[in-house]
């Protein structure tokens, strides 16, 4: 019979294999706030520290899950807050207008104060005629019948007021 010694390795890697089933040991760290952080280190100043084990889990097995306790969890929701926002882009116009009245205005092809240049090519297209100005910019849409719209830009390329619409006088 002839010797294979990678007969015997197979069996010996088998035996120096971690048993999946041992659990862990992690801290449960409960700030006064009632937020909950799980971790192997130390829990911070201030937060109440309790050993949790976890199981982890192999197929084949029964997983058993703690009670719960609803007397806690109503407290939980009795603490929650509202989201706060930390913060908030700022336009150059200044947040006139918010995203869906921008939307609105440029799905119903309307000008309003607080529309940037992007926003009223977005609504009207290319203008005709542009004229700047020292610091301030003109946009000027020739219209059907004889009719135009002059839109004015501010410095920062913000909608001044709204656009004023005027009639070519009709030749008498």
């Amino acid at each position: 019979m002839q010797f294979k010694p990678y007969a015997f390795l197979l069996p010996a890697c088998l035996l120096c294999l971690p048993s999946s089933a041992a659990p862990i040991s992690l801290h449960r760290c409960e700030a006064s706030d009632g937020s909950v952080t799980f971790t192997s280190m130390s829990c911070a100043q201030g937060e109440q520290r309790s050993m949790q084990k976890v199981h982890p889990y192999s197929p084949g097995s029964v997983v058993l899950l703690p009670e719960h306790n609803h007397e806690r969890m109503t407290e939980l929701k009795a603490m929650r807050r509202e989201p706060g926002v930390i913060g908030h882009a700022e336009d150059a116009c200044g947040n006139l207008i918010n995203n869906r009245q921008r939307r609105e205005a440029i799905i119903n092809r309307r000008v309003t104060a607080g529309m940037n240049q992007q926003d009223v090519e977005s609504a009207l297209g290319k203008p005709d005629k542009v004229s700047i100005r020292t610091s301030s910019t003109q946009y000027r849409y020739d219209l059907k019948r004889g009719r135009s719209a002059q839109i004015d830009f501010d410095e920062r390329g913000c909608v001044k007021a709204k656009a004023k619409s005027r009639t070519a006088k009709s030749p008498r």
